[in-house]
Order: structure tokens, then C-alpha cells, then sequence
């Protein structure tokens, strides 16, 4: 692998394939309602309790389109850098299963809302884009419940009419690695604009992955199979590694690769065949009659683009230009709204170089290590910055910072009041010092000889016992400082 660029290849015994990977995302519209009827699109609610007529294809039911979800597509088509169509049409996607009551979905087929568009990728060696070729409105399916009884399935439609935002990239990506960033990046941009939640151990965000392999240097496409449904980052990974070495062993086994749908097999780590791999004249695309072709107005579009909130591309842009952070630092303090805005809330009254370091190492270590999101993390940005504060005046050192930030941790606890009442502030009056610092070079006499003999590396220890025997409250570089003078 080089460092300048990641490549990822399959070294087949006939020679090396490069993967060449396009994805079908999935992401629910944040509404209140469905795309064609009032129902409530609420999560967990109980089992058809938020299906109306038009949901479940009561017969002379018409759809009505929710303006707000039209809305929410044009602002994730203007976060892409998309084209917005001001003529798009609904059409029926005809296809039978027991969880779509009209036996046809209504979508978008050849003049879908969004056109072509970009997405900007942070990798380790630069950036890349990667192509949107359409954004398209439709409906999602029911749910089938397979696992509730042994001789029966369920429906459950709660579901049925939700608003899905379908966002097709172009066949631009080429490994595992890019896939997860792609997808961070894509819900990272929707969270921002509050068009998708991204939740996808909700069903809010997941994606068809389309993976096809070639040797190196062929220009033409290989035959790509659809990894059908897959609701997580980890599971499309596993699932385009195993799917790409499959298809290589075909290949190289004089075999062909089958155009098909396949699932991936979250507990064998396989992907298997579903059905053969359907084409658009399968599914009998026609526009829908019941519904009237979506004519836009270009006002209406100028209007969404004033209103949209700074992206993470703008945002990071900013932050190394304000607050003088590395690409690094910037990348992952705008990879979710939630936590750019604490940032922005914290240095507000403190250093911004130790509040980025702390907000980066030690808060995100305390979010992983509980497995919690920023809005759900108990130690509010007023009380971080405070401890900050603390820290750049002198009143705590670092190591007592990360006790007390432990303590804080506990509802969201006032470090001022932690330290006040466990006795913690910072020793730094120089005459106590001094005197600590005497006490250790008496007892440590042979060391101080060796100091002067060329041993540098023990002015470590010394500072050491100093802060042992004052509980690591003595100032450090106070103690640096003495301890410098006195060893001469």
C-alpha cells in the first residue's frame, strides 16, 4: 500500500483486480409525515398503528405529495453540489411482495428531482470526489416479519409510504476504506442540513452496494452484483470484501460472474444469492397517473439555498483558517454538527489549543469508551470550559484535570466545586516548591551526582518524586524551573 495513494487490490493467482464499487443509499426524509399521506412516520411505534388508507392501498385512495419532503430532497441536492431538476415525474415501479400493498412502488425512474452532483472524501493520501449521478424520491415498503412465529409471517406497515431519499453515486469507489468515509461523509452532510437522522440502527439510512471486480488496466466494467439492504458501515465492508474475492475466484476459475441480487449473511460473513439481478424494463416503469409531473419553481430553489446552514466542507475550511487547526483536527471536529458546535461553545472563553486537544483526546476517548454521542455525553461545554480555564491559570496541572474530568462525568458536576472540595488545587507558591524540592535532592545525593556528571535524563526522576511527594499537585513548570536553578 502506498501512502501517497490507498490502493486496493485482490491478488488473485492470474494476476491482480482492482474493485470497483457504486452505491444505492437509502436515507428516510426527517418529516413528520409520510410522502403521500398525513400518517406519523414516528419510530417504535406499535405494529400497523401508523397506516392511513392511502398506505395501504385502499382502493380509490389517492397519494398527495408532501410539499416538506420535496423541500428536504432539494436541500440535500444543493448540500451535493447536485443539479436541481425543476421538471421531475413519479412513476410506478411494478414489482409483487407481501409487504407493498399496491403491488407497484411509486418512485422516480428517467427524470428523477436531483441530478448529477459531488461528495468530497478526506482520505489518508488527499481528497477525492466521488459522483452523484441522481438523488430520487420514493416511497418504502412494509416490513416483513419473519421470526415471530415458526409457520407464519407478518406484515407490519407502519413503514409503508415513509419518505426515502434514494442517492446513487457513480461507480467511483474502489475499496472498503472509501465506502466507510463515503458513507460518514453523506450522513454527515444530511445531519447538517436536518434532512436525514442517519440512524441506521433505525432503518433510517442503509444501502444497496454494487460490486463489480476487473483486472488492472482494463477500461471495460465487469459484471456487478447488488448487495441488497445492508444497515451498517462494518456489514457493507465485510460484505465488498467477501463479494469482490468471490468474484475473482470465478473469474480465475474460467467461470462467469452472475448479474443477481445477493444478500450478505450478517452471522456467516457471506453474501448469497437472492434472485437474479432484475433491469428497469423488468419492473415496467410507466409515470403514475394519479399523480401530476413536479414542476418547481426557481425561486423556491433560491430560496432553500439561502437558508442553508454552513457544511462540513465550509465549516472545516473555517475552523483551520480561525482557529488555526491542522486538516486533522479540523476533519474530526466537523464530522458531526453536534460536535462542532460544542467545540465552538467551549473556546468561546478558553485556549482554543488545549481545549482542541482535550475535545479531541480526552472527551472522544469517554464517548467511546461509554459508547455515547456527543448530545448524549453528560459534561456540558460550560463546565469543559471551565476546567480548561483552570488549567491555563495555573490552579490545577493536567494530570488533576483528568481526574477531575472523570468526577465531572457524574451529572455533569462543577469542576471549580470538585477541586475546592478534594483539596486539588495546584501547589505554586515557590517557597513550599523549594522546599519539596530540597527534601529530594538531600535524600537522592548520589543521583545528584550523577546528574552533574552528565546524567541528564534524571532531572526526570527528580521532578517525579517532587510530584509524588506533594499528591501531583505541584506546579510542573514551577517545579522545572526551581529544580533547574538549584541543580546548578
Amino acid at each position: 500500500m502506498s501512502k501517497k495513494k490507498f490502493d486496493y487490490f485482490i491478488n488473485g493467482e492470474k494476476g491482480r483486480w482492482e474493485v470497483i464499487i457504486g452505491l444505492e443509499v437509502h436515507a428516510q426524509i426527517l418529516s413528520k409525515s409520510k410522502l403521500f399521506s398525513s400518517s406519523s412516520t414516528k419510530f417504535g411505534a406499535e405494529p400497523n398503528t401508523q397506516v392511513s388508507l392511502v398506505d395501504s392501498a385502499f382502493p380509490g385512495m389517492l397519494p398527495v405529495i408532501n410539499q416538506f419532503c420535496v423541500e428536504q430532497s432539494i436541500k440535500t441536492g444543493l448540500g451535493l453540489k447536485a443539479k436541481i431538476n425543476l421538471n421531475s415525474v413519479f412513476d410506478r415501479k411494478n414489482y409483487f411482495y407481501a409487504d407493498l400493498p399496491q403491488g407497484y412502488q411509486i418512485s422516480q425512474y428517467k427524470n428523477p428531482i436531483i441530478g448529477e452532483g459531488e461528495v468530497t472524501l478526506d482520505m489518508p493520501y488527499g481528497t477525492k470526489k466521488i459522483g452523484i449521478e441522481r438523488l430520487h424520491l420514493e416511497q418504502d415498503a412494509g416490513k416483513s416479519i419473519h421470526d415471530m412465529d415458526l409457520n407464519n409471517s407478518y406484515v407490519d406497515l407502519n413503514r409503508s409510504g415513509v419518505a426515502l431519499m434514494e442517492i446513487v453515486s457513480k461507480p467511483d469507489l474502489r475499496s472498503p476504506e472509501e465506502v466507510n468515509v463515503y458513507i460518514k461523509k453523506l450522513r454527515s452532510i444530511m445531519r447538517y442540513l436536518g434532512t436525514c437522522d442517519g440512524n441506521m440502527q433505525e432503518g433510517s439510512l442503509r444501502a444497496d452496494v454494487n460490486v463489480s471486480v476487473r483486472k488492472i488496466g482494463d477500461k471495460k466494467l465487469g459484471t456487478r452484483c447488488e448487495i441488497k439492504n445492508v444497515n451498517s458501515i462494518r456489514f457493507m465492508q465485510m460484505a465488498i470484501e467477501y463479494e469482490s474475492k468471490r468474484q475473482v475466484e470465478l473469474l480465475e476459475s474460467n467461470k462467469k460472474v452472475d448479474q443477481e441480487t445477493r444478500l450478505f449473511d450478517t452471522k456467516k460473513n457471506i453474501t448469497r444469492s437472492m434472485r437474479s439481478k432484475e433491469d428497469a424494463h423488468d419492473y415496467r416503469y410507466f409515470p403514475d397517473p394519479d399523480l401530476l409531473p413536479l414542476n418547481l419553481e426557481q425561486n423556491l430553489i433560491d430560496k432553500l439555498k439561502k437558508e442553508l446552514p454552513e457544511l462540513p466542507d465550509q465549516k472545516k475550511e473555517r475552523f483551520i483558517k480561525e482557529h488555526n487547526l491542522s486538516g486533522y483536527e479540523a476533519n474530526i471536529l466537523v464530522s458531526e454538527k453536534e460536535i462542532s458546535d460544542y467545540y465552538e461553545e467551549v473556546i468561546k472563553e478558553c485556549d482554543k489549543k488545549i481545549a482542541t486537544n482535550w475535545i479531541t483526546v480526552e472527551l472522544f476517548a469517554a464517548l467511546n469508551k461509554k459508547n455515547l454521542s456527543i448530545s448524549e455525553f453528560s459534561v456540558s461545554a460550560k463546565n469543559l470550559s471551565a476546567l480548561i480555564k483552570m488549567i491555563t491559570s495555573g490552579k490545577i496541572s493536567g494530570k488533576i484535570a483528568k481526574d477531575v474530568f472523570e468526577k465531572m462525568q457524574i451529572n455533569d458536576k462543577d469542576p471549580q466545586k470538585i477541586v475546592e472540595k478534594e483539596g486539588l488545587i495546584q501547589q505554586s507558591d515557590p517557597k513550599e516548591l523549594e522546599k519539596m524540592i530540597l527534601n529530594v535532592l538531600s535524600k537522592n545525593e548520589d543521583k545528584v551526582a550523577q546528574y552533574k556528571s552528565g546524567k541528564e535524563k534524571l532531572f526526570g526522576f527528580f521532578v517525579g518524586q517532587v510530584m509524588k511527594i506533594s499528591d501531583g499537585k505541584a506546579n510542573p513548570k514551577l517545579v522545572n524551573d526551581i529544580l533547574k536553578d538549584k541543580l546548578k
